[in-house]
């Protein structure tokens, strides 16, 4: 009874002691783990001033990421790089307004030359219709001269011819003849020959004053003829020289034209070349400024992103040290 006593007596010391080591231990344990999460705090703690003295730096140089960054000068430079743009856009449509209106005029002065053109093939067409007629009138002129000429040179004959019938008469009127009669006297030869050299005389007249007047006729109608001719040709040689002129001013006009749309030409190349260097420039600076403004947001989101996650970190540790205020207390 006593072994049993001392044994349950002494059971009950050793889980005593069993228990109070257990609980030694245990709060050794939780010492060691309290002093190591101490020392991971303080580190956390040190790691933190750390990070909030680079954000704090950060901010100081950047700004705060709740309130937008300042762009107002990117706005003023953009603002201005549009309005150029407008401009540059503005003159383009001036040039091509300017250059359509020229190559209307163009082809307006491309029609009037065409028609011109045409008037002076017709007049052309005219003159070498009215050549042919000139020639008519000049060989009907020819003709009639020579016509005048043979019958001048006939009448010429015939009065040649006249005196001398006239005078073979004569000389055989008054020629010595004896004629022995033995009849009645006959009729009077010297009278009848008077007679019919009157008659002679008289048809002769006639027939020269007829011819004077058909030559007269025929001189007049060629003279009125030669007269319209040239009257006509003389108009003719007006128009084609007023044509001429006429021609030459339009070609020069025209020329003109030509050399003023060859320097539009050129002067529109030059100023598309101009402004689409500038232009290219200004895409370029755009660009410069987007791929600035993307890698200023790029940054800004990983400087959000890397400071949600020091706050999330630094939220952790402070839940984990409001435990360990807990299990402390």
């Amino acid at each position: 009874g006593i072994g049993g006593g001392f044994t349950r007596a002494g059971t009950g010391c050793g889980d005593g002691i069993l228990f109070a080591n257990n609980e030694k231990a245990t709060m050794q344990n939780l010492n060691d783990r309290l002093a190591s999460y101490l020392d991971k705090v303080r580190l956390l703690e040190g790691d933190n001033a750390d990070l909030e003295c680079k954000i704090r730096e950060w901010y100081a140089k950047v700004g705060p990421s709740c309130e937008p960054r300042d762009y107002s000068c990117f706005h003023k430079e953009i603002e201005d790089l549009q309005n150029q743009i407008l401009c540059a856009a503005m003159e383009t449509n001036k040039i091509l307004l300017n250059i359509d209106n020229n190559r209307m005029t163009a082809d307006d002065f491309r029609v009037k030359y065409e028609t011109e053109c045409g008037l002076r093939q017709n007049v052309d067409a005219d003159i070498c219709n009215l050549r042919p007629v000139l020639d008519q009138l000049a060989s009907c002129r020819t003709d009639l001269q020579l016509q005048c000429e043979a019958l001048t040179e006939e009448m010429c004959c015939l009065k040649t011819n006249h005196e001398e019938e006239m005078n073979c008469l004569r000389k055989r009127a008054t020629g010595d003849v004896s004629v022995e009669v033995n009849a009645c006297p006959g009729p009077d030869l010297r009278k009848i020959l008077e007679d019919l050299r009157c008659q002679y005389e008289t048809l002769m007249e006639r027939n020269r004053k007829e011819t004077e007047q058909w030559y007269a006729c025929k001189v007049e109608e060629v003279n009125l003829e030669v007269i319209t001719s040239s009257q006509e040709i003389e108009s003719s040689n007006k128009q084609v020289t007023e044509l001429r002129r006429q021609l030459q001013a339009l070609e020069i006009n025209v020329q003109a034209q030509l050399t003023m749309k060859e320097n539009l030409e050129s002067s529109l190349a030059e100023t598309e070349c101009r402004y689409n260097k500038y232009l290219a420039e200004l895409q370029s600076q755009i660009s410069c400024v987007e791929q600035r403004l993307a890698e200023i947001r790029a940054e800004m989101e990983c400087q959000n992103q890397e400071y949600k996650t020091l706050l999330d970190v630094k939220c952790r540790l402070e839940q984990e040290i409001q435990t360990y205020h807990c299990l402390l207390e």
